[in-house]
């Protein structure tokens, strides 16, 4: 018996009127994770084309996979570093075990690799077994199908933790973000905040020690450092220059960061394949651009005597961060983002100013990208009520 028979046979007990009937959302779920939903829209008035949501969601999860690989890499690469750096033969905690295979040398790729899934692999369970666990509790009690949407949430929400975040405040994490984030609204479709970053800025609020960004996140216990962002905020780049951190070097991505936030290069053949695809709004990634490249540049032009920020650079704020997964990946969430074309442009070009402006104006967040997003979702709505009123009154006027 084929999967397709297996479940075809077992449908009559969870459609309406069935044994289990309550838990539908779970037999949709698996259905359609395997096979194309075979359900359609035959009134006349729908635009038909070949995509749906999930293969929106899926083109999503493709796009980070060379953010994932690198993930993996960076992280284990760092951790290697960290423990030659210190002398030791090995790392001090439950990894040591399978590590003890593969060595801990920072000049083998096949060591990074294993070392950092072994930091990506666990947060990235937790994170899809709390949150999965969470969107079929609110499907079976609302009687609707769990949507594809938590397999980018889930993915996301890991690549914007740093490696070495306790896998208890990953679930805490979370279960905020989807909770409070998105499900007390009404679920994917309904929620006007991006529920990863949700769920990371009750992390960096409840817990700031473990995800401020002032100390290296590195997996090795009692390895400190700064990150290069908070060497900027320090002492500028002459700062981060003097630590060993080139430009090169911070688009590559082979920095201390978040998991999936450091290399630049892996983000933009993302942000390639999401414009290709045309999953993501290029207004948005070009608003958000064009609005960090403008206030940096002023910030240039007035300078300063005693905040090394203003002097930074426009191509230094890119690859420092999270600003380059952010613009790709977070800002242009179609639920939270804007939804009229000139109103992605405002949208996108409020996150870029508003960055900037938290970096380098306010030394307390030195990374600023998250509270931005979050910032211009909030007026999303906004944006897109004074967009479409100028458009009604330039054509009454038009048709007066």
């Amino acid at each position: 018996m084929s999967a397709r028979d297996f479940l075809d046979s077992i449908e009559p007990i969870f459609i309406k009127g069935g044994k289990l009937e309550r838990y539908y959302g779970l037999y949709e779920m698996v259905d359609t994770f395997i096979y194309t939903p075979s359900d359609v829209t035959r009134g006349t008035t729908h635009v038909r084309d070949g995509n749906d949501l999930k293969r929106t969601m899926t083109f999503v999860v493709i796009a980070t996979f060379f953010c994932i690989l690198m993930a993996m890499y960076n992280s284990g690469y760092q951790a290697n570093l960290a423990i030659e750096a210190m002398g030791l033969t090995e790392a001090q905690s439950w990894r040591s075990i399978p590590m003890a295979i593969f060595g801990y040398s920072p000049m083998n790729p096949i060591s990074n690799l294993v070392h950092g899934a072994l930091f990506f692999l666990p947060i990235y369970i937790v994170t899809l077994a709390v949150g999965g666990v969470w969107e079929v509790l609110f499907a079976t009690v609302r009687g609707h199908e769990v949507n594809e949407g938590f397999l980018v949430s889930s993915m996301l929400y890991t690549l914007i933790l740093p490696p070495d975040m306790p896998l208890w405040q990953v679930a805490l994490g979370i279960s905020f973000g989807i909770v409070i984030g998105k499900e007390v609204f009404g679920g994917t479709g309904k929620n006007f905040l991006n529920p990863a970053l949700t769920g990371r800025a009750f992390l960096f609020f409840a817990y700031p020690a473990a995800i401020s960004g002032d100390s290296v996140w590195v997996g090795v216990d009692g390895y400190t450092a700064a990150t290069p962002l908070g060497l900027a905020a320090q002492g500028g780049l002459d700062a981060v220059h003097g630590a060993g951190y080139g430009w090169f070097q911070t688009f590559m991505g082979f920095m201390p960061g978040s998991l999936g936030e450091t290399s630049t290069l892996a983000i933009l053949i993302g942000a390639a394949f999401l414009l290709y695809t045309r999953i993501a709004s290029y207004r948005i990634m070009g608003g958000v651009l064009a609005g960090m490249v403008a206030t940096s540049l002023m910030f240039n032009i007035i300078g300063s005597d005693t905040n090394p920020m203003f002097a930074m650079p426009f191509y230094w704020h890119l690859t420092l961060g999270g600003f380059a997964f952010g613009m790709v990946y977070m800002a242009t969430d179609p639920v939270s983002a804007a939804m009229t074309n000139k109103g992605r442009w405002i949208f996108g070009a409020l996150i870029g100013v508003m960055v900037i402006l938290v970096r380098v104006v306010n030394p307390a967040f030195p990374e600023g990208m998250m509270l931005s997003i979050l910032f211009a979702n909030m007026f999303a709505p906004v944006i897109d009520y004074f967009v479409v009123q100028a458009n009604i009154k330039r054509r009454m006027k038009r048709h007066a």
